[in-house]
């Protein structure tokens, strides 16, 4: 079997993977998929002497910073779009190469389902208007699908027009339809200074301030949106750029994963060593979705692993704030 038929059979395997086995054993087959196809991968690996690992733990991780001055695609692929991070003005936009969309809306539509039943009949929102604003967003682009593949007129995206929005949700309340609301945490503050009453509405926050607010920590955050919106919990997401899989939290700040994605934490000290459950180090994702880019990543999130997922602690210092869930937590 050549390479390609293997990338094909582990595609085809992704979405039903049922075991730590099934995983590690993806994991390495990737692995050596992306040494062998990935350039810039192939020379940081070189440059670490692993080229061979045998364990999850061997693996090396690409720091994340490379995909702002570094090409990570598969060699002969051509790229069907460019996503780019949110940032302040004038920063660096991390570049994700995606060679194959259908291969990230399988991601994010089995993920969505998972832990939100189908899309089908809900009333997708989206209150996200810096990363309408600046474009190339993958999370415009999933969020946008989800609006579609509804298939209810209410789903939409709003810029800064709160009363129409509210008023869509009151009548997809009185309908008694399924409500979904993606929002960044600036434009969901602003929401909340309205004091309304969103009850029974899913609330997703999607990431920070975006230079347009004071940064809050995610529970003060949360407590803020849950009085000024009138819920009792608020949901969150993580998701950036660099992945095509997302972690969804639902309450007190912990991430749950779907099985082709995992999280491991690393000693801030020594990147090549892991911590165990229960101690916060530097975040590190695995995301088996991450084909023909790298799916091997340290993030600049500080995080750790806890019962049934984990949680953000934070950001390294003089990392670049950027989107998706850099708030501290407690």
């Amino acid at each position: 079997m050549n390479c390609m038929q293997d990338i094909s059979e582990i595609r085809k395997n992704l979405w039903e993977i049922r075991s730590e086995e099934e995983f590690c054993r993806i994991a390495l087959d990737l692995f050596h998929f992306q040494y062998d196809h990935v350039p810039v991968y192939k020379e940081f690996c070189d440059q670490l002497g692993r080229s061979n690992p045998k364990t999850l733990e061997e693996i090396p991780f690409l720091p994340i910073e490379f995909f702002k001055t570094q090409k990570i695609l598969t060699s002969g692929k051509k790229e069907e779009l460019i996503f780019k991070s949110s940032g302040t003005t004038g920063s660096i936009r991390s570049h994700h190469y995606v060679t194959d969309l259908s291969l990230y809306e399988e991601s994010f539509m089995h993920c969505f389902e998972q832990f939100f039943g189908k899309v089908q009949g809900k009333v997708i929102l989206a209150l996200l208007p810096n990363y309408l604003e600046q474009g190339n967003s993958s999370l415009v682009y999933m969020v946008d699908y989800l609006i579609r593949a509804s298939e209810n007129e209410r789903s939409g995206f709003f810029l800064y027009n709160h009363e129409e929005l509210l008023r869509v949700i009151e009548q997809a309340k009185k309908a008694g339809e399924d409500v979904i609301l993606f929002g960044v945490s600036y434009a969901l503050l602003d929401l909340a200074e309205k004091r309304i009453n969103l009850e029974g509405v899913r609330i997703i926050e999607t990431g920070g301030m975006k230079g347009r607010r004071k940064e809050m920590i995610k529970e003060e955050l949360h407590r803020v949106l849950c009085e000024g919106l009138g819920v009792e919990t608020i949901s969150s997401e993580y998701g950036m750029t660099e992945l095509l899989s997302q972690a969804y939290s639902f309450r007190d700040g912990v991430f749950s994963l779907p099985p082709w994605m995992k999280v491991r934490i690393r000693d801030t000290e020594d990147p090549l060593s892991w911590m165990e459950q229960g101690r916060t180090g530097g975040i590190s994702v695995i995301d088996l979705a991450n084909i023909y880019s790298c799916s091997f990543i340290h993030t600049q999130d500080l995080g750790k692993i806890v019962e049934g997922g984990f949680r953000i602690m934070g950001r390294f210092d003089n990392s670049d704030i950027r989107g998706c869930n850099l708030l501290v937590n407690n």
